[in-house]
């Protein structure tokens, strides 16, 4: 079993959905706010490894939704000051184990990585539940991340 560091936005529920499918595998969660955390661009950068810059975006950041950030049209070193002086662009949650870190929760990547299946029968139910809904958009069903405070709001 691993030791998750998991950084994302408080009471948001795809978050507590995501530590629930961590811990029903055994991993322990140590969960810390996104928003207020210090990050410096080196930080930042390590968990984004190679994906293209428009995959380091919260694409339901206030500022992306409005178009004044257009993630598509930005460079790297420009996203990372952009997430520096507004955290809610930061795509979540950040999750590292050891020296690796990765961003987004895609469930068969993790599960690669350090496994997802549940560490006991009662919690298998709960877990396929959970992994078989989409873990990286809007806890209510709709196709959207919380960037907002209070849960989703329609």
């Amino acid at each position: 079993m691993a030791r998750v560091i998991f950084y994302s936005k408080p009471g948001c529920k795809g978050g507590i959905k995501q530590k629930v499918v961590l811990t029903a595998a055994g991993h322990e969660v140590l969960a810390y706010d996104i928003l207020r955390e210090p990050w410096t661009v080196e930080r930042l950068r390590s968990f984004f490894g190679h994906r293209p810059v428009a995959e380091w975006f919260n694409a339901s950041a206030p500022k992306i939704k409005s178009g004044e950030v257009v993630p598509e049209k930005i460079d790297a070193e420009t996203a990372l000051v952009l997430m520096l002086q507004d955290p809610l662009l930061i795509r979540r949650p950040l999750l590292e184990v050891g020296d690796r870190r990765e961003v987004g929760f895609d469930v068969e990547t993790i599960d690669a990585w350090i496994g997802l299946k549940p560490v006991d029968d009662s919690l298998k139910v709960v877990s396929e539940t959970l992994t078989n809904q989409n873990l990286q958009g809007c806890a209510h069903g709709h196709n959207h991340d919380h960037h907002h405070q209070g849960g989703c709001k329609h």
